[in-house]
This record gives C-alpha cells, structure tokens and sequence, in this order.
C-alpha cells in the first residue's frame, strides 16, 4: 500500500469494510496482514458467515449485515446478472437498517477507513460523520479511463472520450441503486444530509487496486489517486488437504482443476454433467469444486469417476493449483491471481459482472 495512505493511520486502527464472495475476502484478509506487518492494527467489517476465516487469520472481525453467500444461493441467476436489480432493491434495505450503527462500532478510534466494492458508499458516510481519514481498496480497475474497456463489455473498443461516459453512466446507475438505502437509511442513522442525486464527491478519491500492472497496466490517465500494487495473496496455507484429494493427485498426471468460486447456477446438475462429459472427451483426469454452488457437489457418478474426478468443496489455490495442469475457472479476481502466481493456464468461463474483463 502506498505510504501516503498508510501513514494516514498514525498507527490507529485501519478498518476495512467489505461485502463481497469468499475469493474477494482472502483477498481482503492478505491486504489486511501485509498491514498488520507494518505495524497497523486491523479490523475487518464484514458478513458473519467470514467471522472464522477472519480470526483464523489473527484478525479483529466486526459483523456487517448482508449474506452475499446466501444472497447467491438463494437466487442463483444472480451470479449470472439475471434479476439482480430487482432482488438487490429488496435485500439492500433489510442488510442496510444496522450498517451505520455497526460501521460506528467499527470506526471508533480509526485512523483509516478502507471502503471495498459494495461496501464504498458506506465507508464514504462513515468517514465523513467521524472526520476519519478514507480510501479505497478494489480487486478490478474501476477508476475511469480513455484506455479501458468497461468492464461488463471488455470486446467493445470505443473512442476514448465515449468509454469515459460509458464508465461515468455505469457508475452512476451503480450509485442509483444504492440511493435509498445510503441517502434514506444510512446517512439519516449517521444525522448526515443526503448525497445529491448525482452521488457522492469522487474529485479527491485515493484508490489502491489490488492486482498486477503486468495484466493490466496503470493507464496513463489516471490521477495521481488511483495505484496498482499488484496482487494480495494470502502465505501459504499450512493446512493439509484432504487424503482424499493428495491421493488423487498421487495417483496419475496433474489433472485439471475446474471450478467457479462462489459463482452459483439454477442449472448446476446440468453444467456438472457437461463439463464431466467434456472432461471424458478428453481423456483426462479433473478436480471439480463445487465452491458456493456453480457444480453440483452431489451428482450421481459414473463406473470410472472414482479414477477420473475428484470432488471437492474447495481447496487453497496457493497449494493446489502448482499441481495442475490447466485452471478452468470463472475469471474472478483471486482464482486469476492464483492462477497467474501458479503459472498455470487459465481457461476461463465468466459467468458476469467483472469476469469478462
């Protein structure tokens, strides 16, 4: 992290706030211990469902309501932009009643406020109603350009000004959405006047990204505000997998891994059987990961799976993927950067949002 935000902190606690998957949270985790090693102590607000990967990691863990897991395995579409408007409209005010009051309880005595995806427009309010210090920590390339694609259509090339509105547009139905609930319920908690219909002011944003400048290189227009500081990977896991899975693996070639994170599908039974009979095609051996829903953890199997496919829930990347062949993943951020880390092929099925990018 850039010493110009760290130093911010006078050694205070720097909180970072995030509502996101399980890849964006180790993310989150590995941001927090590299600043935990220099000397800043870290509270991390969040979904309960991390309460224990957080504390596992030596971490203060303070509760954010909003069950992104939950939200995606009740509504699966969702992973997949089908209805996600909609259902968020009606999720955003329940998660949001309790957001100021547990972001206050974050924030007393901060030096720093980090805001990361969803959770950005709180943070804004938060430090603003406590005079703290607050900056942005995000897994993609957000920051507007004349020289990145927007991230839903990365195929699209278009003049530079045009990409500029067509970022500055998809911000701000972002922001639209979010309205409500930061204008009407959080900010009204916080005794705050409402942002004005075009948002909050983003003139002086100080943003770090969380991924390699060799994939995607710092453009040229971007302020002095906006810094790549490579990808934020978690030290080696010191578990030990499963025998199960160290068995499949000792037992012929690096078999493919195929997985999609916490992605889910209303169809997951139906991919499973797919990508089983594609990996058939092929002849060769594969690790399936069910994650948070994508496969299907329970499909029936065949006379040569126990040979051909290991089923798992999920697996370190960090250990695992240095003993595959191939990665075929949904393109997020953290099984990219793991994958990028291993050396290993990607091969990647986005299911949306920033996955095509």
């Amino acid at each position: 992290m850039p010493e110009s935000v760290a130093s911010s902190a006078h050694n205070r606690p720097v909180v970072i706030a995030t509502l996101g998957t399980h890849g964006d949270v180790r993310q989150i985790i590995a941001l927090a211990l590299g600043l935990q090693r220099r000397g800043y102590p870290v509270r991390v607000l969040t979904s309960s469902n991390f309460a224990a990967l957080i504390r596992a990691n030596g971490l203060e863990f303070f509760p954010l309501s909003g069950d992104v897991q939950e939200l995606l395995q009740d509504h699966p579409d969702i992973a997949e932009m089908r209805g996600a408007s909609g259902i968020l409209r009606k999720k955003l005010p329940e998660w949001a009643r309790d957001w100021a009051a547990q972001g206050s309880a974050a924030c007393a005595g901060a030096g720093l406020i980090l805001g990361v995806g969803s959770a950005s427009f709180l943070v804004h309010s938060l430090g603003e109603a406590y005079g703290v210090p607050v900056a942005f920590a995000q897994l993609q390339p957000l920051t507007e350009s004349r020289h990145l694609p927007l991230m839903l259509m990365p195929n699209l090339r278009l003049p530079g000004r045009v990409s500029v509105a067509l970022h500055r547009l998809l911000r701000f139905v972002g922001w639209q959405l979010m309205r409500p609930v930061v204008n009407g319920i959080v900010r009204s908690a916080l005794g705050l006047p409402e942002y004005p219909w075009s948002g909050p002011d983003r003139s002086t944003l100080r943003v770090i990204y969380g991924y390699s400048g060799h994939v995607c290189p710092r453009p040229p227009d971007w302020p002095e505000g906006a810094q790549v500081c490579g990808f934020w990977q978690l030290p080696p896991s010191q578990r030990q997998p499963p025998a199960a899975l160290q068995a499949f693996l000792q037992a012929g070639p690096p078999p493919l891994y195929i997985g999609f994170g916490s992605m889910t599908s209303s169809a997951a039974a139906q991919l499973t059987a797919t990508v089983k009979a594609a990996v058939r095609l092929t002849g060769q051996r594969a690790l399936l990961a069910s994650g948070w829903g994508g496969l299907a953890a329970g499909e029936a199997a065949a006379v040569d799976d126990a040979e051909r496919f290991c089923h798992l829930e999920q697996a370190p990347h960090d250990w695992l993927f240095p003993r595959v062949s191939v990665a075929v993943h949904h393109g997020g951020a953290g099984t990219s950067g793991a994958a990028l880390a291993a050396g290993i092929p990607s091969v990647v099925l986005p299911f949306g949002y920033d996955q095509p990018f």
